[in-house]
């Protein structure tokens, strides 16, 4: 099964909540905000800062604050300051692997990891802050006598 990781979802939330208005925050105020544990948040942010999406903000009103505009982050900038880099399967991200040599599959691995990848690149957070709504094609469900 193909998941993000837990640090990476919420990662992901907390930016989206600072892309909503483009002030600082602080970590308290985001955890509060959110329902997340404030160290969970905290650390969140200073992975987020360590990779350059955020930028921390000193004084009295300090806290956190996007380090660019929510269209020019992607949510895959995001999974990987949390995660690292994309990859479904070892061999998808690195060059070092046992049985490289005789892996018939390594290269089939690394080009649907580049898809995931590129998809993941073309997502940016502004696009994640407007919920997307699913329409649902009821027929499918009434046509096997299924009552709503």
């Amino acid at each position: 099964m193909l998941r993000l990781s837990k640090l990476a979802d919420y990662g992901c939330q907390v930016m989206v909540y600072m892309a909503r208005d483009r002030a600082v925050h602080s970590a308290s105020e985001v955890a509060s905000a959110l329902g997340m544990a404030a160290p969970t948040v905290s650390k969140i942010l200073k992975m987020l800062a360590r990779d350059g999406l955020v930028a921390s903000v000193l004084g009295a009103k300090g806290g956190y604050a996007l380090s660019r505009y929510p269209k020019e982050i992607s949510i895959a900038e995001i999974i990987n300051a949390m995660d690292g880099p994309i990859s479904i399967t070892e061999c998808s991200s690195t060059s070092k692997c046992t049985r490289e040599s005789f892996c018939s599959t390594r290269g089939n691995w690394q080009g649907i990891n580049h898809v995931i990848q590129q998809a993941l690149d073309n997502v940016s957070l502004a696009e994640m802050v407007t919920p997307n709504f699913q329409v649902v094609d009821m027929s499918a469900i009434h046509s096997r006598g299924i009552s709503v």
